[in-house]
């Protein structure tokens, strides 16, 4: 009998953890993805000078501030496809723009994103989206392509700070102003 109330107790703590549970894990774990990536390729962004912005490391890769309006596009694009909703009408600025314009459109993406996600649930992971050439995929794929094209953004974003004697912000020790590695010399 000990055993059976023990099993039914088991059994109806194992229900009320459940329901302590998040309420959408996929969504809260992109969402906290999300905001150390924004404020990481945000501090990328700032810390590249702005003569650097047409910087490419071989002629076939492309320039820092083509990989600005990458980030910004597929921002606006994945984090839409997440939330279910339209991607917003602002179209990127070209990669030639400013870095005062580009650093204002990755700012912009990311809080799109943040507002997107806030509108996202994952009871929609199943449902079928349209992704690159009309290839059809679940909901869920958007949520994976956020969170591992910032990775991936970040990395190229911190390489070519380095290529260009910049410490990359992740690399900077807390409190320390990030400075050109140059300047150390």
């Amino acid at each position: 009998m000990k055993r059976t109330w023990g099993i039914l107790l088991s059994v109806l703590l194992m229900a009320l953890c459940s329901w302590a549970q998040v309420k959408n894990p996929v969504t809260t774990v992109v969402k906290e993805i999300l905001a150390r990536q924004s404020k990481n390729i945000t501090a990328a962004v700032e810390a590249m000078p702005a003569d650097k912005f047409s910087y490419k490391p071989t002629p076939e890769q492309m320039s820092f501030g083509h990989l600005v309006t990458h980030i910004v596009e597929s921002n606006n694009m994945f984090c839409s496809l997440a939330a279910n909703e339209a991607p917003p009408p602002i179209k990127a600025p070209e990669e030639t723009a400013s870095k005062d314009i580009l650093l204002a459109a990755v700012r912009r993406s990311f809080d799109y994103c943040t507002a997107a996600l806030d509108r996202a649930d994952d009871s929609k992971l199943g449902d079928t989206i349209e992704v690159f050439g009309g290839r059809k995929e679940p909901r869920a794929f958007a949520f994976i392509a956020i969170a591992s094209s910032m990775a991936d953004h970040y990395g190229a974003a911190a390489m070519y700070l380095r290529l260009n004697g910049v410490l990359p912000p992740t690399a900077q020790k807390k409190g320390v102003e990030m400075k050109h590695t140059e300047d150390k010399k």
